[in-house]
């Protein structure tokens, strides 16, 4: 058997939906040469992360190597797969490789954090390829809801990885490259090892549709409409865009881009070549003094974002705008699990307004990105892999695509994050797991989830906070304590106020503690914690999150 092996790790994106990131090994154990497949975000909610900006693998494990990574590959420009190059390019130092629409969006990532433009290298489609360390890797083109989306081909020692990245099978997705069977069983003919694939669709039974065929609904509705026509969707799906724009056009209206994520898309795609003839657009200014029949916007936040222009304009206006009774707003996406809350706040919004709001319940004005499960039994049946390993999706998917593989004769394996899968032999297998997780940008700080500052403050929210000040001179209180309230009740069960309540319970102990309590800083401020806790507790019937500051003359 030789020494050397190859390994597949996921480090994000494998048992969640968002914050993908994936590695490849292959050489003697604990000494492979590595390659790292996308290094996406996932954004927060308040629930969870409350006031964290965004959420990164966390890739530790790969600092502590970073001397043996050869390159890192980015599929394609969505935020989970791209999002997070910028600030983790310090810790890997490895060389970018993407494709000119991804290199174009990756690029100004980077020059955020005064990274240079050669960071990133620009690649052709398949068959060019590039070598790095004991791998050769291409980019397949594929089509998903962004352009120029590419699976990986990964020749190694040990034989052909194919990682599908995200992918659909569209004929004609209008923007971008399209499904190419013949393509792709060209890539399969030396033999697939392993096929690691997108799961997030294998629920959905029928075949997935194309890009093409949302054209006329979305037509017929802006012709339907009298007033303004608000649309919105995922600023990264420039198909999409260039489908509403030219709709629009067809119904006789002015094209009007809002947020910048979407002008920053457009941009991109016009600089590449990807977008040779999306309409003219007007600006905001403009769009105020034309008839609001004449008018279409096409805004960002189709998942509830509260800073996009969809929130903004359903709180009151955005860069001048209003929405009046009689609008259209239409939403030309899937909510993303998780982000329900946030588009139904925004839909009651512009509803309290009067203003007629559209979703895609029908599937009229949306079609996935996404395989659904034919479609993933296509790519099995052209890529004839030897051993299927499911990626991007919630265990669930995971699970069920394995089950898929398995029903059609391919060897399976779940690995969600963390999972070391040794794929030298001729069947997955377990190599070993990794400790994983995520990390945390927290304003312009960057945090472990680990530290405790996430989990200190979803305490403060659930529980409300109790600063208690004591001011001692020599063994002795300077005065009686006094105590500050964050996010609780100003009146307890004893219909007095609970600073009230608290100060009177603390100063009856100070009163009564012994001299050596006094002089002993911890044991004071545990009893302090304690009493007020305790008063809580029988006041409000809570126990807040407490802050003890004793303060000691000389």
């Amino acid at each position: 058997m030789s020494a050397n092996r190859l390994i597949y790790l996921p480090l994000g994106g494998a048992g969640e939906i968002g914050m993908n990131c994936y590695v490849y090994g292959y050489g003697p154990v604990d000494k492979e040469r590595y390659i790292v497949v996308d290094i996406g975000v996932a954004f927060p909610d308040m629930d969870s992360s409350p006031g964290v900006d965004l959420i990164f693998p966390d890739i530790a494990w790969l600092k502590e190597r970073r001397d043996r990574i050869d390159g890192i590959f980015i599929t394609h420009g969505h935020e989970d797969h791209i999002g997070a190059i910028g600030h983790t390019y310090a810790m890997l130092g490895a060389p970018i490789y993407a494709r000119a629409f991804t290199a174009n969006l990756g690029r100004r990532k980077l020059d955020e954090y005064g990274v240079g433009p050669k960071a990133i290298r620009t690649m052709e489609a398949w068959p060019e390829t590039v070598k790095a360390g004991p791998f050769t890797v291409g980019f397949a083109p594929i089509s998903h809801s962004i352009p120029e989306s590419s699976g990986l081909v990964i020749d190694t020692p040990t034989g052909r990885v194919v990682h599908t990245g995200d992918f659909k099978l569209d004929t004609d997705p209008l923007v971008g490259e399209a499904w190419d069977p013949e393509l792709w069983a060209d890539i399969a003919k030396p033999g697939v090892k392993a096929l690691v694939c997108d799961s997030t669709n294998v629920f959905s039974l029928e075949a997935g549709r194309s890009e093409s065929t949302l054209g006329g609904n979305i037509t017929k509705m802006i012709q339907s409409a009298d007033q303004m026509v608000v649309a919105t969707t995922f600023a990264s799906n420039v198909a999409r865009l260039k489908t509403l724009a030219d709709a629009g056009v067809a119904a006789g209206r002015s094209i009007c881009l809002l947020g910048r994520a979407m002008r920053r898309m457009v941009e991109a795609g016009v600089e590449t070549g990807i977008l040779t003839d999306f309409p003219s657009t007007i600006s905001p200014e403009d769009a105020l003094s034309l008839p609001r029949g004449n008018v279409m916007l096409l805004v960002t936040g189709s998942q509830g974002e509260r800073r996009a222009a969809s929130a903004q304009l359903a709180q009151g206006k955005y860069r001048g705008l209003k929405l009046k009774d009689g609008d259209t707003f239409l939403f030309s996406s899937k909510t993303i699990p998780g982000n329900e809350r946030g588009v139904i706040r925004i839909i009651n919004q512009l509803s309290e307004m009067g203003v007629d709001v559209v979703d895609d319940n029908g599937g009229a004005y949306h079609v996935s990105g996404h395989a659904n499960r034919p479609d993933l039994q296509i790519m099995h049946q052209v890529t004839k892999p030897q051993m299927v390993i499911p990626m991007h999706g919630e265990h669930r998917h995971l699970r069920e695509h394995s089950k898929l593989a398995a029903s059609g004769g391919l060897q399976s394996i779940v690995a969600v994050n963390g999972t070391m899968v040794d794929l030298s032999g001729n069947a997955p297998k377990v190599a070993e797991f990794i400790e994983t997780g995520r990390a945390y940008l927290d304003g312009s700080v960057q945090i472990g989830a680990l530290d405790g500052i996430v989990r200190d403050r979803i305490r403060m929210a659930l529980n409300g906070h109790i600063i208690v000040n004591v001011i001692m001179e020599g063994n002795e209180p300077l005065g009686e304590p006094w105590v500050d309230l964050k996010g609780l009740p100003e009146i307890g069960d004893s219909k007095a106020p609970l600073v009230d309540v608290l100060e009177e319970d603390l100063n009856q102990f100070m009163m009564r503690a012994s001299k050596k309590t006094l002089r002993d800083d911890d044991a004071l401020e545990g009893e302090l914690r304690k009493i007020a806790r305790r008063t809580a507790q029988s006041e409000i019937g809570k126990k807040p999150e407490m802050t003890v500051v004793i303060s000691r003359l000389n």
